[in-house]
């Protein structure tokens, strides 16, 4: 088996959209080590931006060290040493926003996580005030009204640097976003119409609940049936937080499936008390 210290990967914006027409893919490391060949990529990847492609620019350079990739939390974590698109000279971490070098803005990396992107932990319990802090500091700096009096490219990197950040925190802010996104980086998704195999008891409950909001004629009523709601909003975050750290994703996914009605009702209940005002 072919052993190597380093790999160098010139990718175009062709080659990205083709993942697997690069020819291995390395996790990088601080030290020298053997180096194992992956013919394709992992289908359970982070590879979810929405970002335009062409934003990445030609020419940019990626490089790939690593020993063989074990799972797919694993390959998410995989660090992407790329350079400037300007000046060429490297840049020190992944994500970079800017370049230290010259200080020009950079394009979004193909490949990085919205837990990356926001500097947070990997975790369904992450901590919502640091998620929001570093919100408002990325905002400040990739603002495309920062930009407006600089070259096209780098107003074009900025409105996806900040459309980008915008999407991994509206992802990461809300429990059942981010559960669903955590199960999408583990190949998993909930479908629209997820069926609870049958369970008439869950779904003769939620109907209940619709039904008496629907009557609610107070709103000491329909503030009962939100506190009420909220109570199990809460149960379920503990029971998925349980579940994925246990990797019982089959589990979280029924339970995330639960909360998507649960989280229904309780948009419907602002709603309601909205035309008691």
């Amino acid at each position: 088996m072919l052993c190597l210290n380093s790999l160098r990967i010139v990718c175009s914006s062709r080659a990205l959209l083709h993942p697997n027409r690069l020819m291995s893919v390395f996790r990088a490391v601080t030290y020298p080590a053997h180096c194992l060949p992956v013919t394709s990529f992992p289908k359970k990847d982070t590879w979810i931006s929405s970002m335009n492609l062409r934003a990445l620019g030609k020419g940019r350079e990626i490089i790939y060290c690593t020993n063989q990739v074990q799972s797919s939390r694993n390959y998410c974590a995989a660090q992407m040493k790329l350079n400037c698109w300007s000046c060429k000279k490297p840049l020190d971490k992944t994500p970079a926003f800017f370049c230290l070098s010259c200080k020009l803005v950079q394009p979004p990396e193909e490949g990085t996580s919205y837990f990356k992107i926001m500097d947070c932990d990997c975790t369904f319990t992450l901590d919502t005030q640091k998620l929001q802090k570093r919100y408002l500091q990325l905002q400040r700096s990739l603002h495309p009204d920062n930009f407006s009096q600089k070259s096209v490219k780098e107003q074009e990197y900025s409105e996806h640097q900040s459309a980008l950040v915008n999407k991994a925190y509206t992802t990461l802010l809300k429990p059942l976003s981010r559960g669903l996104y955590m199960l999408e980086l583990e190949g998993m998704s909930i479908e629209e119409g997820t069926s609870f195999g049958g369970d008439p008891q869950f779904l003769m409950e939620v109907m209940e609940i619709n039904e008496s909001l629907d009557g609610a004629r107070t709103s000491e009523e329909a503030n009962k049936i939100g506190q009420d709601t909220k109570g199990k909003l809460a149960d379920l975050t503990e029971q998925i937080d349980t579940a994925l750290r246990k990797g019982e994703l089959q589990t979280a996914k029924a339970l995330l499936a639960q909360m998507k009605y649960f989280a229904n009702i309780d948009e419907k209940v602002k709603e309601k008390l909205s035309e008691f005002m």
